[in-house]
């Protein structure tokens, strides 16, 4: 039979070897000539993924069957982003669902009783920006899109938590 003392210096010798081990292939690791460049080369990649893909293309503000189809797709994606913890990016993209929505209002109000306050609050916090993007890109279209744009932007005159 063993003793809690042998029992204990065999777990603190096994804590150590493997501690070891882990400090020994980090070490491998960073004095590897080609990790500094494998790491610039995936942390540019990244950078370049968020700016492509952070903002999503909006469509045609003239094109009702568009716009439907944005709308749908930004609360899947918003949905689907906040189930898996991405609050910023899912806030993101219901954020412009709710920039391109028609009646943002009963939307804000559904978002509200669904989203915990906090994620509610960034949206609320996020909706200036994707509305003047909103009218940036109706502008830079035809000028008959300008009064869809101001149609279906939000505005937010009281929060109530």
């Amino acid at each position: 039979m063993l003793s809690k003392t042998t029992l204990g210096v065999a777990a603190a010798g096994a804590g150590l070897c493997f501690l070891g081990y882990c400090v020994y292939f980090d070490h491998k690791r960073r004095s590897d000539p080609e990790f500094k460049n494998k790491l610039r080369e995936r942390r540019q990649k990244a950078r370049q993924q968020k700016v492509k893909g952070g903002g999503s293309r909006l469509p045609d503000l003239t094109n009702p069957e568009a716009m439907q189809k944005f709308f749908l797709q930004e609360v899947q994606k918003g949905e689907e982003l906040l189930a898996t913890g991405e609050i910023e990016e899912g806030v993101e993209h219901l954020s412009n669902a709710v920039a391109v929505c028609g009646q943002p209002q009963q939307l804000l109000q559904v978002l509200q009783q669904t989203l915990p306050p906090q994620v509610f609050a960034l949206l609320v916090q996020k909706l200036p920006s994707v509305g003047a993007r909103l009218a940036s890109a109706g502008a830079g279209g035809a000028a008959g899109s300008m009064p869809a744009a101001a149609e279906s932007g939000a505005v937010i005159d009281e929060v109530v938590d």
